[in-house]
């Protein structure tokens, strides 16, 4: 979307780059997934790290941060155990990722 914000506004033009812009886009996504052996492996390594981390774990720990004395127990509870799940599953998906990389280059 920023690429193609910078394009001139004139309407076929305009869609003509953008349909280049998403192509190429998507090919160097491919030679790059291409290219690199354990890319697969290595996107689930980060995926297990950063999205618990952004979905589960920041949004419970800024909100208690946030809300320190004005939250019920139930509240604080709750965010307790989502972190605690967060942490685990992401524990889990980064063992299983370093795991299987391991297991391939072996």
């Amino acid at each position: 979307m920023s690429l193609e914000e910078l394009i001139p506004s004139t309407r076929v033009k305009s869609r003509l780059y953008s349909i280049l812009i998403r192509t190429g886009l998507v090919l160097s996504i491919l030679v790059v997934a291409l290219s690199i052996p354990f890319f697969g492996l290595v996107m689930s390594l980060i995926g297990s790290l950063l999205t618990m981390l952004v979905t589960l774990i920041l949004p419970c720990v800024c909100f208690l941060s946030i809300l320190k004395g004005k939250i019920t127990w139930f509240q604080r509870s709750l965010c307790v155990l989502i972190i605690v799940i967060g942490t685990i599953a992401s524990a889990i998906g980064t063992y299983t990722s370093i795991s299987e990389i391991i297991q391939e280059l072996s």
